[in-house]
Parts: structure tokens; sequence; C-alpha cells
């Protein structure tokens, strides 16, 4: 895979020349669009208070400089391909407006533009440098074991397939790989989403970047450091990110025909009164009149107060929008899919069940046992036992001789007695006919089984599940109407796990088993025929799907930082409930929208043929061409009242 290769190197080198996350203020964009900013609200200070003329002009002027040049470049360059766009326009209305003395709005027009661009290259700042965080979850060197037995100190690089490595308890691994000689449990979240650690043992296979946990390891290596399952997540992010179809605003989807005819006509009323024997001082201004009525700035403030009102009530309601094209795509959603770990579920393990094996043993009795077997573990499963033996409100006898096996499970010596806590394949003895049954149908329930025994002798099965968000069905549920099609299911967790939720929360398209690669492509299916899909993850192994969809949303509690980069959206909150919410005030964002754009249009048009067909004094011009930019301007505020989140919500 050579292009996943290539986009995987520059990042690891990059990682090491960049230690920490860039900040707003490391980017050029970033502070030219802030002095850009101080100076206009300087001058405007100076204007307000009666100060002399040159010191608001000066300010003013140096605005333009600040946060104009990059803009004014942008559109040069397009002009030399034989392009015109709206930075280019909005450069020559500014300069058009100070001409005739308007240079108020045309210094406000380049802080527009300005923070627009800044913004957009502080989100492509930060997802790059969560790229770079992604690859740095390998670790830089690993244990290679020679054909002799001598153990050396080597850079992950430099590993070979075949070469056999060492991965002590604690360590991650350094490399994709098989295991060869070992048992031990592989936390594997941040590849499969899979929410509790799996045991590993000869013949399994590991994932670089994974954590092992009390066991060693000797591994084969089966993949080079750059064709890791890890690097291809950061390639297939980075893919996503470049090659991505946005969907554009109104007027950017206009600007190439609107600025060559705004160019256009505003020569041609120049040139057209001059040949006819008009003055040079009336032509222009004349000229100049028309360029300020025609210029979109009420079609620009007719798109971005509304997006903008709706994503300032969103964030007060816990959702996070990166930016008004985001907004404006989350309206178009016509299909939501969820992952599973961290998202529909909590991603911790519970205790869900327990199945008395012995005669005369009660439920308290068992998990009573187990809960001081596993006390002095660190095993999320242990913990999980140990807390629902607590909120039972049970009480155990200290154990002593406590020994942990990796990957099959702890013994410790209870009241004189040896209890041991173990997965079916731990037992020495192994299981009955009926012991198994029991066994099998906690698994078919989508539970982790684990047996607990005395001296041997199972006892007890005990089943522990994924917490189930409080308000996942009613989430799907609203995402279902609010879209008209039930979401989908896509995950890396196991088909049965996978079903067994599914069916709780009112899924019927479940995509289980699913590497990161595996999402993209699941993504990439359902979008084939024109869906747009909003994708609903948390976990690294979502960051590359998040990327490919129309619109990725990410759950803020849990989320890794490359997801939360990568996302279109994040909610904050962990409030599934959210969701739909948030797609549901877009879609009236987006209303408010074409309502402004009606209106500015109209404003524009009459404006204008007033200044084409007869003489439209410069102050009515602009007393027009302000009041369509308040009027729409105001419409657009209105979603920012708490009543346009509770009436998204309704709409659910």
């Amino acid at each position: 895979m050579p292009a996943l290769t290539e986009a995987a190197r520059p990042a690891r080198v990059a990682s090491s020349a960049l230690p920490g996350r860039r900040r707003a203020f490391d980017l050029p964009e970033t502070r030219w669009a802030a002095a850009s900013l101080a100076l206009f609200l300087a001058g405007l200070a100076a204007q307000l208070m009666g100060g002399p003329a040159w010191s608001w002009w000066a300010l003013y002027l140096a605005g333009y400089l600040t946060g104009g040049w990059e803009p004014a470049l942008a559109g040069l360059q397009a002009l030399r391909e034989k392009t015109l766009d709206v930075d280019l326009l909005m450069g020559a209305a500014a300069i058009g407006a100070a001409a005739i003395g308007q240079i108020t709005d045309g210094a406000l027009l380049i802080v527009i533009f300005a923070t627009s661009g800044a913004l957009e290259a502080l989100a492509t700042a930060r997802t790059e440098d969560a790229v770079r965080g992604l690859l740095d979850l390998a670790p830089d060197s690993a244990t290679r074991v020679s054909e002799d037995g001598r153990e050396e100190t080597v850079r992950v690089a430099d590993l070979e397939v075949g070469d056999v490595v060492l991965v002590r308890p604690g360590e991650r691994v350094g490399a994709d790989a098989t295991v060869i000689a070992g048992a031990s449990e592989i936390d594997q979240a941040t590849i499969t989403g899979e929410p509790l650690p799996v045991d590993k043992s000869a013949g399994d296979e590991v994932f670089a970047g994974t954590l092992n946990g009390t066991g060693a390891l000797r591994i084969r290596v089966d993949r080079r450091a750059e064709d890791s399952v890890v690097a291809r997540i950061a390639a297939l992010v980075h893919e996503a990110g470049q090659t991505k179809a946005r969907t554009q605003l109104f007027i950017e989807k206009i600007e190439q025909r609107y600025s060559i005819g705004m160019v256009a006509v505003t020569v041609a009323v120049f040139v057209i009164p001059l040949l006819f024997g008009d003055t040079l001082q009336a032509s222009l201004l004349r000229a100049m009149t028309f360029m300020i009525v025609a210029s979109p700035c009420a079609v620009v403030l007719a798109t971005m107060p509304p997006l903008l009102a709706a994503i300032a009530n969103a964030g007060r309601h816990g959702v996070l929008v990166k930016s008004a094209v985001v907004m404006e795509q989350l309206g178009t959603t016509t299909a939501v899919a969820f992952d599973k770990t961290g998202t529909l579920t909590r991603g911790i393990p519970e205790f869900g069940e327990i199945h008395v094996l012995a005669p005369g043993m009660t439920d308290d009795d068992a998990l009573a046992l187990a809960a001081a077997a596993e006390h002095p573990s660190e095993h999320p499963l242990g913990a999980a036992i140990v807390h629902a033996a607590k909120a039972r409100g049970l009480r155990w006898p200290d154990a002593t001789d406590f020994s942990a096996k990796p990957g099959l499970g702890v013994s410790a010596t209870v009241n004189g007695e040896r209890v041991s806590v173990a997965s079916p394949t731990g037992l020495p003895g192994g299981l009955d006919r009926a012991e198994a049954e029991v066994v099998a149908l906690a698994q078919q329930r989508g539970c982790t089984a684990v047996i607990v025994s005395v001296a041997d002798r199972p006892v007890a099965v005990l089943g522990l599940t994924d917490q189930l968000r409080p308000d996942a069905a009613d989430a799907v549920a609203a995402a279902a109407r609010l879209t008209g099609r039930t979401p989908v299911l896509l995950t890396g967790d196991n088909q049965t796990a996978a079903t067994i939720l599914a069916d709780r929360v009112g899924i019927t398209d479940v995509r289980a088993g699913l590497l990161p690669h595996d999402k993209v492509s699941a993504v990439a299916e359902l979008q084939a025929d024109g869906t747009r899909l909003a994708m609903v993850g948390d976990g690294i192994n979502d960051a590359p799907a998040l990327a490919a969809a129309h619109v990725g949303l990410a759950m803020g509690g849990a989320g890794s930082d490359l997801t939360l980069q990568t996302a279109d959206a994040v909610v904050i909150g962990d409030d599934l409930s959210a969701v739909a919410t948030v797609v549901a005030l877009s879609r009236r964002a987006r209303r408010v929208v074409v309502a402004n754009l009606v209106i500015a249009a109209t404003f524009i048009a009459a404006l204008v043929v007033w200044d084409l067909a007869a003489t439209l004094p410069l102050p009515l011009g602009v007393a027009g061409h302000e009041g369509s930019t308040v009027i729409v301007g105001l419409n657009g505020l209105r979603l920012l009242r708490s009543a346009a989140w509770r009436t998204a919500a309704d709409a659910t």
C-alpha cells in the first residue's frame, strides 16, 4: 500500500519535530486576523468618539493591510489562473468603499474574511497535530530477541517482518504481529473499539499501539511500522481530509459567476457614461456606488449570522460545531451511523448477572468470594466485580497468596480455601455439560463470562457487560424519526455483542467486527447512493470513518484527541439526544438562510436597478445596503435564543 506508507512517514517525522499541539497564535493567519480585528475596533472607537479623521482612517488602513494582504494575494493568484473569487471581489469592494469615503464598510469586510481564513487554518493545524499524536501511540523502541536468545533494544522503525519481539507487562506493542509464546490480556480499544481487554495467547494477532496487560508475550512481526494498522488509521484520516468534498456556502457556490458579472458591470457603469460625455468624477461615483450596493455583504451576512447563531446555541447546549460549513452540512443529513463502544455504551464493564452452580450457596455468597479474590487485582473486570459487591453492601474476608495468570484469571486463598476467578478456558479441569451451557447462555446474552471456583470446583458463573447509555434507545429513535431511516451500527466488537446491543436500542442494520479501514469502506458503501451520512463515534478507530462521512460527530467525554480533532462536531456532554437536535437546529438555520438570501437579493436588485436606470444618491445607496445587512443580520440572530434549541428538540 504505497500511498498509505508515504502518508504515514512524514507524519512520524513531523511528530518528533513538533512535541506539542500548536496553539491558536502559533499560526500566522490567526495573528494577522487578530491584528486586523484590533485595528478595526480601535478605528471604530476613534471614529465614534469624534477623533480626527486622519487617526481612524490610519487605523482602518492598517487593518486593511494586516487582514487583507493574504486574501488579496489569494485573489491575485486565482486571477493569474484566469478565475475570479470572492477574495478578489471583497478586496476590490473594500478598496472601492475607501475610494468613496466608506472605509468603515471596507474594513469590516476585511475583518470578516481574515477571521474566516484563520479559523480554517486553525482547524487544519489541529487535525494534523492529532494525527501526529496518533502515531506516537506506537512506542519508539522495542526489545528484539535474536535466534540465540540475546535481547537488544532497537527502533520500531527498524523492525523487519519475521523479527521476534519481547513485550513486557505494561508495555505498548511495537508492531502488528502474531503471538508465538506467552499469554496476557491486551487493551486494543484504540484499534477495534472493544470495551474490555482481550486475552491473547499463541497464534493470536496483536496490533501496534495497543497496551499489554500483566503477562509477557513473544510476538513475531507481521508488518513493518509504516504498514501497521495504527499508521494506516493516520493515513486514512489524512487522505479523507484531503479528498472530502465540502458542501460550500451559497456565496461560494455562485462566487465565480457573481464575481465576473459584478466586475464587468462595474467597469461598464464607469466606462459607458464616459463615452457619452459624462465627467470622470460622476462616472467614478456611479461605479463606486454600484460596487457598494452590488457587493454581496448582505448575502454574506445572510448566510453567516444564522449559522453562527446556531453554532453558539448548540455550544450552550453541549454540542461544539466547528464551523459554519459544518452547521450547514448537518442540516443535509439523511442517515445516521453509530459506533457501539463508548458511543451507545459507556465503554466500562459492569456486573450483569450471576448463576450459582453450587447447592446451598447464595448469589451474595458467590459474589463476595469473587470480590475477595479480585480485590488486589487491577483488571477492569475485577474492578467491576468488586464495585458490584460494594453496591450490594457485601463484606468479604481478606485474601492471601494472591496470584494472577495473564489472560486466564486470578486466584487467592480466602478462608483457608483456594478461590479463583477465571475465564472458562482457564479452568484446569474444564467444565461439565451443564456448566458449559450456563456459560454459553451468558455469552449469547452478550456477557463476558467468568467462572468462580473453590478448590478447582466451579461454584458460580458471573456475566459482565458494557454499560448501555440510558439515552441510547431514545437517541436512535429520534435519529430515525428525523431522517426517515433507521440508524446503522458500525462496530469493531463481535457480532453477538453487537446484535444484542442493537436489539436493545432498535437498530436492525448491524455491521460488526470492523477494523478502522473496514468502517471507512462501510461509510463509503452507505454513501454510494447519495446518502449524506452523519457518523457518531468516540475512539481512535472511529477517526477515519468520521473523516470519510458527510459529517462526523465525536462523543467528547471519552473521545480520543484524534477523534475530537477529526470530527466536524463534538458532543461535549456525551448527551446522545443532542445528535438529532443539532441536525434539526441546522435544518432550521438553513431555512433562515434561504429567507435572508431572498431579502438580500431583493434589496440588491432594487438598488442596482435604481443606480443603473436613474441616479441613486450615494447616501441612500449606503443606507439601503447597510439596512439590508442589518435586517438579515438580526433575522439570523434569532437562532441565538434558547427557544430555538427547544423547538429543534421538539422536532425530533
